[in-house]
């Protein structure tokens, strides 16, 4: 199995990219949390952790390899687990890690559907189905997380949001982050990106609201 695969960042896409090592290049699939990780390193080297599987049916003879990449070991092995949920799968599972891994384990063991059901692919349904499976699981993922990670991952889901349309319109990932901690210590009464965005950019151009 391909555990790893560290060389250049060629292109980044919505659900994947391509790294080229040496004259190989891989396309990897990836969730949209790493997306949003990635999107500064176009051009540089960087190293995912991955894992592989086999896309087809076994009696139909057209078995596809595809490669999942993640930002370190941890987040894979989340992902193992995660995709164990009856109904998930693969592909649902990378549409759905839309927010930071450590964010969707808290929520998995303190119970909360409503915060999994903001997460693509999920509905109510899926949500209990996820929190009936993996509750009591993910203690390793999920607690201490508040120390040990770095701003962006202590993120709520909205503010994760906003900090993708920042950096999709051109913003630099570290400003983007420092803009919406500011804007949302001006304004803590903010719950959603659409109304976070437009603050940030009136905090950004020097106009107080």
């Amino acid at each position: 199995m391909i555990a790893r695969v560290e060389g250049k960042l060629i292109t980044l896409e919505a659900e994947a990219c391509l790294i080229q090592v040496g004259p190989i290049g891989y396309e990897v699939m990836l969730p949209s949390y790493c997306v949003s990780a990635l999107a500064d390193k176009v051009g540089s080297d960087v190293a995912l952790c991955t894992l592989e599987y086999y896309e087809g049916t076994l009696g139909g003879g057209n078995l596809i390899p595809r490669i999942v990449g993640f930002l370190n070991a941890g987040e894979r092995d989340f992902f193992v687990k995660f995709i164990t949920v009856k109904g998930m799968g693969i592909k649902k599972g990378l549409r759905s890690l839309s927010i930071p891994i450590a964010d969707i384990a808290t929520a998995i063991e303190n119970g909360d559907e409503k915060m999994l059901m903001s997460l693509p692919a999920v509905g109510r349904r899926m949500a209990q189905q996820i929190v009936a499976e993996l509750r009591g699981k993910l203690q390793t993922f999920a607690l201490g997380a508040e120390a040990a990670r770095p701003a962006q991952v202590r993120f709520k889901p909205f503010q994760a949001e906003a900090l993708e349309i920042l950096i999709a319109w051109g913003e630099k990932r570290s400003e983007a982050m420092e803009l919406i901690e500011l804007t949302c210590q001006k304004h803590p009464d903010v719950d959603s990106a659409e109304a976070l965005v437009p603050l940030v950019y009136r905090l950004r151009q020097g106009i107080e609201v």
